[in-house]
């Protein structure tokens, strides 16, 4: 007989920081290879999960620019196909996560 335990991929307390689903179109650029579009579709003070238009490796160095705030570093955490999480270097503070999380609201009810 086996035994496994199973463990909820989002268990309460787990994450550092909270998540939002949102859809920010930003600017992210990598070194030698110039800028390009992504869309941030979760968001956390600590990072994201991007949809990007061409693949990016775990381990690079990126920097986001994010509408109101500017440019962010983070690395790549994982990747898959065209979606990657990245962390950032420094957490963004709670004032500049909330008018991120405000930002996509007012974008959907145009």
């Amino acid at each position: 007989m086996l035994a496994a335990e199973i463990e909820p991929a989002d268990v309460p307390g787990r994450r550092r920081s909270t998540r939002a689903a949102v859809a920010l179109d930003v600017r992210v650029t990598r070194d030698g290879l110039g800028r390009a579009l992504c869309r941030v579709v979760d968001l956390s003070r600590h990072g994201a999960r991007l949809e990007t238009y061409s693949a990016i490796k775990p381990g690079t160095t990126i920097w986001l620019t994010l509408p109101h705030i500017g440019e962010v570093a983070a690395d790549i955490a994982w990747a898959a196909d065209f979606i990657a999480g990245c962390e950032f270097h420094h957490p963004l503070t709670q004032a500049a996560f909330d008018t991120l999380v405000d930002l996509d609201a007012t974008l959907r009810l145009q």
